[in-house]
């Protein structure tokens, strides 16, 4: 332990010993940091208005003992491969941003929409925010005690402290009436849906560490999955989309349902790119960085045709057990009528040219609550709502957990800056973490 906090302190000392660029004093910066399992990845993006505008972008690779399953495995090493990032983006952007919001995943992150009855004692009497805060609150508790069963079930029994990362509202009945606005409505049964999502105290913990050896200050903690949602919704009050969101990783794979612009719920489980490599790496007795490679040369002209039929034969079996954790994920959202039609993709380990024709080309939907076939395709940058890249090197699907965490920093920025003068915004208020 004393050989940790040594090597954690004289890492602390090399960062903030750095030469940092400036940080002009009307400017305002957010960082958004995704540490994955695979790479460390640094957006810096201005608040320009209402939008982050990305003006440096760096990246890191993580080493095999770095991260397991999602989360921080060895805090030292994971902060040299942080510090490495964020200075290239420093560097390209010129300027020393300190304000970040870093992601949070793993299968112990826990993401669920619980719905609450309220039965009001005074059924005439119009709801007012300070009720309305009350339930809320009760809702978030519930759902609190929901998560820790949950993790105590999957960890045998052992309780497990955690903390809430995110909480959003997905809507209000009134009575059976839906309402956007509950303020003013009289009626006797409340109904109401909240998004919450939980993770380990220990998690929570690695991450705040991290940030203080980086000298950063922590805006947010953000659940991935529930930033990329995030990202792709925005702030219109009218939004309805409806999409599955699959964020596949080296370590996980994160999943999130958005139905009529509102999470569902998030779901992730412990296979993501790596596992695929792992595969290659043993079924051929190579180098894990040889497996590394001969996987991303797949479905190019760089890999003989005998090669690519060989490696796909053997990942082949991989897929199918990633496939089927797609579909016990996406079967657990009982409480939907049907699932969306729509399924986008990011993340690194969704560049695997076999899990996209698996997706696109297979059966795989057949037992679930789908309408109709499914579409796949990629989620572009210039999807994100309210993030504009003007360096040119955000160019795919793989730096889109990174741009929902700037995303998930422009709203807090907004919610903090802003007076709240309607109720939606209001409740935002009362939701932050």
């Amino acid at each position: 332990m004393s050989i940790m906090l040594n090597k954690l302190s004289s890492l602390s000392s090399s960062v903030l010993k750095k030469a940092k660029p400036t940080v002009p004093n009307d400017k305002q910066y957010v960082v958004g940091l995704d540490i994955g399992t695979e790479f460390v990845k640094a957006l810096v993006a201005e608040v320009n208005d209402d939008q982050l505008e990305i003006i440096g972008v760096g990246r890191a690779h993580q080493e095999l003992s770095d991260m397991h399953a999602g989360a921080i495995a060895d805090i030292g090493a994971v902060v040299a491969n942080c510090d490495e990032a964020l200075n290239q983006a420093e560097q390209q952007a010129g300027v020393s941003a300190r304000t970040a919001v870093i992601g949070i995943a793993g299968e112990l992150v826990k993401g669920t929409t619980i719905t609450v009855r309220c039965t009001r004692k005074n059924a005439s009497k119009p709801l007012d925010v300070e009720e309305l805060e009350k339930i809320i609150g009760l809702v978030q508790q519930r759902a609190e005690k929901r998560a820790k069963q949950e993790l105590a079930w999957e960890l045998g029994g052992k309780e497990v402290e955690i903390r809430l990362v995110n909480s959003a509202l997905v809507g209000i009945d009134i009575d059976g009436y839906k309402v956007t606005n509950p303020v003013g409505f009289p009626g006797k049964d409340v109904i109401v849906q909240l998004y919450t999502a939980f993770a380990p105290l220990v998690h929570i913990g690695a991450l705040e560490r991290t940030a203080q050896e980086l000298d950063l200050d922590l805006l947010a903690v953000a659940a991935e999955p529930f930033a990329v949602a995030r990202s792709v919704i925005g702030n219109d009050p009218n939004a309805n989309m409806s999409a599955i969101l699959m964020d596949v990783g080296g370590g996980t794979t994160d999943i999130a349902v958005i139905n009529e612009g509102g999470v569902q719920g998030t779901k992730m489980f412990g296979i993501g790119g790596r596992a695929y490599t792992r595969t290659l790496e043993r079924e051929l007795g190579i180098d894990f960085r040889l497996a590394e490679e001969l996987k991303l040369n797949l479905g190019t002209d760089r890999l003989p045709q005998n090669k690519q039929a060989a490696a796909e034969k053997i990942l082949s079996k991989t897929l199918d057990v990633w496939t089927s954790g797609v579909e016990l994920a996406l079967g657990e959202f009982t409480k939907l009528d049907h699932l969306p039609n729509r399924v986008l993709l990011c993340g690194g380990g969704s560049s695997l040219s076999m899990l996209m024709d698996s997706l696109s080309k297979t059966q795989w939907y057949k037992e679930l609550p789908f309408t109709r076939k499914p579409t796949v395709q990629h989620i572009k940058p210039e999807q994100v709502v309210g993030v504009v890249d003007k360096t040119g090197d955000v160019a795919d699907h793989t730096f889109i957990t990174s741009m929902g965490l700037l995303r998930v920093g422009l709203d807090t920025i907004q919610q903090d800056t802003k007076p709240a003068n309607s109720v939606k915004e209001k409740i935002d208020r009362m939701l932050r973490v």
